[in-house]
């Protein structure tokens, strides 16, 4: 177990530095001078020299990766010359000092993911934090959604293999992988928000949190996830079902459930206490990539519902070219598929025994 996680956190981090050279030279070459939209209607010349000075822009653009990857490392070096970048300022970097050789200092500290460039100076790490927890608990409640409803209509439809409830089943799969998210959340929002908002009380946007109309602070709203949720479990759902009837048939024709029956099992029994375990490794391997993936797959659902998450964060930034929090968003989402890979081949060494991650 060991040796499998140093390996793992090993291609971990070499699959992070390929995301991070990736986003940083890909939002680069991007058109339009974030400086400029910075400064918006006050742009002048002196103005302008001071804010690429500032954010590093007057520096060749292998200079800026440099210092990008430096501002990302947990173990960084820093000039003592209060003019440069990369200078140790109060506020800036969350570290300690290990040493110091001449003008560079050597620190241990948190990555930097630098400040937003639209927000007046705010740190992107706390533009994230406060918009990913509304985006984990949406992903949590859709992926739960699709776990539940989707293992249960799963083994229906293995249980009654091509009869007309087998043939629906599969139809309503079909549609849910089909459906495109961003049409999805327009129909719902419409349909039950709009249409028959006097039955289910159900608003067309709205988020997590929400300003009390007396301006006594915010409360949490449960009601607002109910749509965007269903929306994003929708996909999932019907790739869950699939998985977990293909599965379930494939498992049930292996000869210890033969077995299992000859001794007078009931079917349901077989399944519960032999089969169903076995068969959930695929619908483990697609639950995983697709609550990662929701992370970043939520910006249409988030942004048609209103809905105050990283994916709605991620559309402003870029319409402002708010490079910083479009790339630490990025970087965090990918590190977020990382963790989840390791944490899903644990989990199917758990589940079947016959597989080890050696």
């Amino acid at each position: 177990m060991f040796k499998y996680l140093i390996y793992k956190t090993g291609y971990a981090l070499l699959t992070l530095f390929g995301v991070v050279t990736v986003i940083f030279f890909l939002f680069t070459v991007l058109p339009g001078d974030p400086a400029r939209m910075m400064l918006d209607q006050n742009e002048n010349s002196e103005q302008l020299a001071i804010i690429k000075k500032k954010y590093g822009f007057d520096k060749p653009v292998s200079t800026q990766y440099f210092y990008y990857l430096n501002d990302l490392s947990p173990v960084s070096f820093h000039s003592t010359v209060p003019d440069d970048y990369t200078y140790l300022a109060e506020g800036k970097y969350t570290g300690a000092k290990l040493f110091t050789i001449g003008t560079t200092t050597t620190v241990l500290k948190a990555p930097y993911l630098r400040e937003s460039f639209q927000k007046s100076g705010k740190k992107v790490t706390q533009v994230i934090g406060d918009t990913l927890p509304n985006t984990v608990v949406l992903a949590c409640f859709a992926i739960v959604i699709a776990i539940i409803i989707g293992i249960a209509l799963g083994v229906v439809s293995a249980l009654y293999k091509d009869t007309w409830i087998d043939r629906t089943i599969a139809l309503v799969s079909t549609l849910g992988m089909s459906l495109p998210s961003f049409f999805a959340a327009i129909l719902f929002a419409w349909v039950f928000g709009f249409l028959l908002h006097k039955y289910t009380h159900l608003d067309m946007t709205g988020s997590l949190y929400e300003v009390d109309d007396f301006g006594e602070g915010s409360h949490i709203k449960w009601k607002n996830i109910i749509l965007p949720s269903i929306v994003l479990g929708i996909r999932p759902l019907g790739v869950v079902i699939q998985l977990m009837r293909n599965s379930l048939l494939e498992v049930m024709g292996q000869d210890y459930i033969r077995t299992a029956r000859a001794k007078g099992l009931s079917e349901l029994n077989i399944i519960r206490r032999h089969a169903l375990k076995n068969a959930l490794n695929p619908v483990v391997t697609a639950i995983s990539g697709w609550f990662a993936s929701m992370l970043a797959g939520a910006v249409f659902v988030e942004y048609i519902f209103g809905w105050n998450g990283l994916g709605k964060e991620v559309v402003e930034a870029l319409n402002t070219l708010d490079l910083p929090v479009i790339m630490g968003s990025v970087l965090v989402i990918a590190a977020t598929f990382v963790v989840i890979n390791i944490l899903v081949d644990i989990i199917y060494a758990w589940l079947d025994p016959r597989i080890r991650l050696e």
